[in-house]
């Protein structure tokens, strides 16, 4: 059974929260398969802690409490192959992980924490994208074109914060991949293309899903996960959910 460990402080009464449960929901029954999803705050994220899962989803919700374990196990997963999506916040993390920690900018910041910092990569945006759907254009050879199957989307977001845009340059010097942009240019989607799957949106999937239409995103990041993971801890957290084919 595979184990997915939910990054992110829990708040039911915050949509996309609900509603990344309900994706996972989705896409388990679509393949078939037990999933056990488990809420882990980042307070509490340790690297052991983490071990026991095969895939991590970095969920909207920032600040989180720990800036610092959010970003080692954002690290832990890209440096150990472990599938990882990464949504709104999430989004934004992957990005700051990336510049600190491969691009060399030990400094780099994100606006929610320091808006004041010299190296903001990620920064925030002019025009809040809280509730709006927007179209965005994947790059036709990309992980995410492939996924979905076409490379014109439209997706819903929920975020005040983006890739600083002055940044953008220097983003492109690493591997990670700026694969999706809306129609001024801005990024939206990154990955990493030799990874199992590492993919960041600053869109929302879960937000789509259906039972009757799963977002295929989800669905490839369940796929992607791993079931070598030891499970035998599932029902050790309060937060934990198993989700299967009815």
């Amino acid at each position: 059974m595979k184990r997915i460990a939910l990054l992110g402080e829990f708040d039911s009464s915050f949509p996309p929260h609900p509603a990344t449960l309900d994706a996972c929901a989705h896409s388990a029954a679509a393949l078939g398969e037990r999933v056990d999803v488990s809420w882990v705050s980042t307070r509490d994220a340790s690297i052991d802690a983490l071990r026991e899962f095969s895939g991590l989803w970095i969920t909207p919700g920032s600040p989180y409490k720990s800036l610092t374990n959010t970003l080692a196990a954002i690290r832990h997963a890209r440096e150990q192959r472990i599938p990882c999506l990464g949504t709104c916040g999430g989004f934004q993390h992957i990005i700051l992980e990336y510049a600190r920690n491969v691009l060399g900018f030990v400094d780099a910041q994100h606006a929610e924490y320091d808006p004041y910092a010299s190296q903001l990569f990620v920064s925030e945006l002019e025009c809040s994208l809280v509730g709006r759907e927007l179209r965005i254009a994947l790059e036709p050879a990309s992980r995410v074109a492939a996924i979905y199957g076409a490379t014109d989307v439209v997706e819903q977001y929920y975020c005040n914060f983006g890739v600083n845009p002055e940044k953008v340059h220097l983003l492109r010097r690493g591997e990670l991949r700026i694969t999706g942009s809306d129609a001024e240019g801005e990024v939206r989607v990154v990955e990493l293309p030799e990874h199992p799957f590492y993919v960041g949106t600053l869109f929302v999937p879960q937000l789509r899903s259906r039972a009757e239409r799963p977002h295929p995103l989800v669905t490839a990041f369940l796929r992607a996960a791993e079931s070598s993971v030891p499970a035998q801890h599932a029902s050790g957290s309060a937060a934990a959910k198993v989700l299967h084919n009815a």
